[in-house]
């Protein structure tokens, strides 16, 4: 199977603006959504006391099938929303549990992020956590892209998306 990008959604609202601009981006790509609100992922736990939840096999999925993983999340708080978070957290699991052997799959692997909030007004260092993740696991990071939706329409900071996702490095 030829492997391609998923979008992984993590927003409190699945149909808000931070799908929008998902929407928007993917439209000539078609690329997997996996929606975070549809799956049932615990806090991380130095237990692991949620290692039957979704997680473990959402990403299994994820770095079985796919090269390039976009992470597409809201800005709240000047941060990275709370169920993006909790995925990040949870990549803990994957590489301090010698039963799961999948944390180390990352590696080689592209990330991108898209980001959204109300207005052009995304704080510096904001992309700083996606960067140093990307980072620490050895994947390669392909860029970022901002998109804000208010009364006045769907923007997107700059459109190079297509650009940064095609060609990875």
């Amino acid at each position: 199977m030829s492997k391609k990008a998923v979008i992984i959604l993590g927003t409190s609202r699945s149909e808000g603006n931070t799908k929008k601009v998902v929407d928007q981006l993917n439209k000539n790509h078609n690329f997997e959504i996996i929606d975070l609100n549809n799956k049932k992922i615990g806090y991380y736990s130095y237990d692991f006391i949620h290692k039957n939840d979704d997680f473990i096999p959402t990403a299994k999925y994820i770095v079985e099938n796919f090269d390039t993983i976009i992470f597409a999340t809201p800005v709240y708080w000047y941060t990275m929303s709370a169920i993006m978070k909790t995925f990040f957290d949870r990549i803990s699991d994957l590489l301090r549990n010698e039963e799961i052997v999948i944390g180390r799959k990352f590696r080689g692997k592209n990330m991108a992020v898209i980001s959204c909030s109300n207005e052009n007004d995304l704080v510096n260092g904001y992309y700083m956590p996606f960067k140093e993740s990307a980072n620490y696991l050895g994947m390669n990071y392909l860029g970022d892209i901002h998109g804000w939706v208010n009364e006045k329409g769907l923007f997107l900071g700059h459109s190079n998306f297509d650009e940064m996702i095609s060609n990875p490095i």
